[in-house]
């Protein structure tokens, strides 16, 4: 995971886009080192989030991050614009050749810090018809940082994501960024969806819990047990990096 600093227009912006790219660039570097096979962006230093429609100035910097990161990593990229701009995360993928688009709500809707969320797999998934792009859409299941509608079991949100929304990719995180899944849920969303959906990991993975996970899980994406003393603000941790690949091909997940 490339977390960007604040991007313009954001509270903490620092007054430099140029500074943004150049620390995602170092994280990127650091974790290409160390042997990861590719990256997922997301505008995390924007704090407050908008909880849909993101500003224009927000698309324009996040389109020259992921695009300077594909040029000069060649790997495979993923976006994520929070904290639920799902368009825009396709607009700047089809542009950039960006792999996939993260989605934290795509079917459904979701109790969050910003307010309800509403899921737009309709219109996703035809604005991506209308765009001929392969960038696939990896989705959550009831997301962290939010509270689903009540009766709403893992399981079903799960089906209704791949099957009615499409979703090429499941995603299951923990309550908050760095918790790691509740390997119940996580072994009930396997048996619901079946082997053939793939399934990943979004939050709190760690070399002590990679090889737990990747009994039901096919990908894990990493973000702060890889960054110095595994707090999310700091840049990535060459060492913690390393460590987690190396275990990673352990365990099978590489």
């Amino acid at each position: 995971m490339i977390h960007l600093l604040p991007l313009p227009g954001s509270p903490g912006f620092a007054g430099s886009i140029d500074s943004v790219i150049d620390h995602a660039l170092d994280d990127a570097a650091r974790l290409q080192e160390a042997g990861f096979p590719a990256l997922m962006v997301e505008n995390f230093g924007d704090a407050p989030f908008f909880p849909d429609s993101v500003p224009a100035e927000t698309v324009a910097a996040m389109t020259r991050a992921v695009d300077a990161l594909i040029s000069t990593t060649g790997l495979p990229v993923g976006v994520n614009v929070l904290r639920n701009d799902a368009p825009a995360a396709l607009a700047i993928a089809s542009v950039t050749g960006a792999a996939m688009i993260r989605v934290n709500v795509l079917t459904g809707m979701m109790y969050t810090d910003q307010g309800p969320i509403v899921g737009r797999a309709a219109e996703l998934l035809r604005k991506r018809e209308s765009l001929d792009a392969s960038t696939e859409i990896w989705a959550d299941v009831l997301v962290k940082h939010a509270t689903p509608p009540p009766g709403l079991e893992a399981e079903q949100a799960a089906l209704d994501t791949v099957e009615r929304g499409h979703a090429d990719a499941l995603i299951l995180s923990g309550p908050g960024t760095g918790a790691a899944p509740d390997m119940d849920r996580l072994k009930q969303v396997r048996s619901a969806v079946g082997d053939e959906v793939h399934i990943v990991i979004g939050s709190g993975a760690s070399v002590d819990n990679l090889a737990d996970l990747c009994v039901f899980a096919n990908t894990v994406i990493i973000g702060s047990s890889i960054k110095v003393d595994g707090r999310v603000s700091d840049p990535v941790d060459s060492g913690r990096a390393r460590a987690v690949v190396d275990h990673a091909r352990t365990v099978g997940l590489l």
